[in-house]
């Protein structure tokens, strides 16, 4: 059986990659039978990977098992770069896949993938996935608080009681102290006022708004669909997340805050004209919670 792409996905499980399509006609979402294998042997060879479940699968058909007749077909981006077919199983099918690996990393892994969508950081993913679809975001304004703002209540609406407002507490985060509460309204204004018209401009804006991290929860994720915003009114241009890794990411805007030039070359390497495409817009959300994830 084969059936289109609507959307893809990407979760994470210790660093790898879990790939997922969402399927109109059923109204649920496949996951990549590789990528789970990779995971659960700790494997990054995709031959071999590949291999174990062409052994696998045969073997659960010999048994009658349900889950070696469960798969279904799609396409997806395989190592030479070149779309091809893939196994995909649902959610039951990858629950029980995962016990037929009986290891802590099987545990682990299956405790993690039951994780709820109905959790705040699930509800909001889903809000920010939509984001790209409504008309809603032509009229945020573009490199602004008021525009973060819209984005932050957008996302979070329903989810916080202050969604969209700016924190009247003070706030830190792994020993460093963002702006003082009482001093945030006059940096935001200043923040307002930085000019933004090449990349430069607007990675030093980025960083200061990261510097004052303007919510009580929420900041990264808002903050980073406000920079692609900025990036694509004045450049055309917007990141490609997926080239930067939650380690340099997270690196690079601990070290911002004095230092501003590795996230400079690091946002500058990832850089796409690909500003009009679903599937990076949602790939680029992906990984934004991803860099969230402790």
């Amino acid at each position: 059986m084969h059936k289109n792409i609507s959307k893809i996905s990407i979760r994470f499980f210790d660093d790898r990659e879990v790939r997922a399509v969402w399927d109109d006609q059923n109204s649920k979402w496949w996951f990549s039978v590789l990528d789970i294998v990779a995971v659960l042997r700790d494997n990054d060879d995709y031959t071999k990977n590949r291999n174990y479940w062409k052994y696998l699968k045969a073997k659960l058909k010999k048994e009658n098992s349900e889950l070696g007749s469960a798969t279904t077909q799609l396409k997806l981006l395989a190592p030479d770069k070149k779309s091809r077919l893939s196994d995909m199983l649902d959610y039951d099918g990858i629950i029980a896949l995962g016990k037929n690996f009986p290891t802590t990393k099987a545990n682990r892994f299956i405790e993690w993938f039951t994780y709820s969508p109905q959790s705040i950081d699930g509800k909001s993913k889903t809000k920010a996935y939509a984001l790209f679809e409504t008309s809603f975001v032509d009229s945020i304004e573009v490199g602004t608080i008021k525009g973060l703002q819209q984005i932050h209540a957008y996302i979070f609406g329903g989810l916080y009681d202050f969604a969209g407002q700016i924190r009247t507490k003070n706030i830190a985060k792994g020993g460093y102290r963002f702006e003082y509460a009482q001093y945030l309204h006059g940096t935001l204004q200043k923040i307002d006022a930085l000019p933004e018209s090449n990349f430069d401009e607007i990675v030093e804006k980025y960083v200061a708004m990261n510097k004052a991290h303007p919510f009580m929860e929420g900041n990264g994720r808002s903050t980073r669909i406000w920079l692609d915003l900025l990036l694509k009114k004045h450049l055309k241009k917007c990141i490609d997340w997926s080239k930067i890794s939650k380690t340099n990411y997270m690196n690079a805007m601990i070290i911002s805050a004095v230092d501003p030039s590795f996230l400079n070359t690091l946002l500058q390497s990832a850089l796409t004209t690909d500003i009009n495409s679903r599937d990076m817009y949602l790939k680029g959300i992906d990984y934004s919670y991803y860099y969230e994830e402790n």
